[in-house]
């Protein structure tokens, strides 16, 4: 699970990111799904861009392609999704780490 400063973090980094995939009018597809999944792979960080002639919500969508690439939805933007999963070989982004509150 992400922390408030964690999710900030990854929405700066995801500012400068175009999106890798569309998802358009047949929504999400099983090929969509698993090249979403092999980007999570290698990147870290992926954006997602819904097409207008996608008629499924954003949200949702975003909702069940994090939960289908065991990742963590960062944000949705207008029809932009920002997804982030941790790579256990290729590590690539070092999120910030929580101050222990006592």
């Amino acid at each position: 699970m992400l922390t408030t400063k964690q999710r900030a973090y990854l929405k700066g980094l995801a500012m400068n990111l175009d999106p890798i995939y569309q998802i358009g009018k047949s929504s999400l597809t099983p090929e969509i799904t698993k090249g979403i999944d092999e980007a999570l792979k290698a990147r870290e960080l992926v954006k997602i861009a819904v097409l207008n002639n996608c008629l499924d919500d954003p949200k949702e969508l975003g909702s069940m392609v994090a939960e289908r690439t065991r990742s963590e939805l960062v944000q949705v933007i207008g029809k932009k999704i920002v997804l982030y999963r941790e790579s256990k070989e290729k590590k690539r982004i070092e999120l910030p780490k929580e101050k222990n509150v006592r």
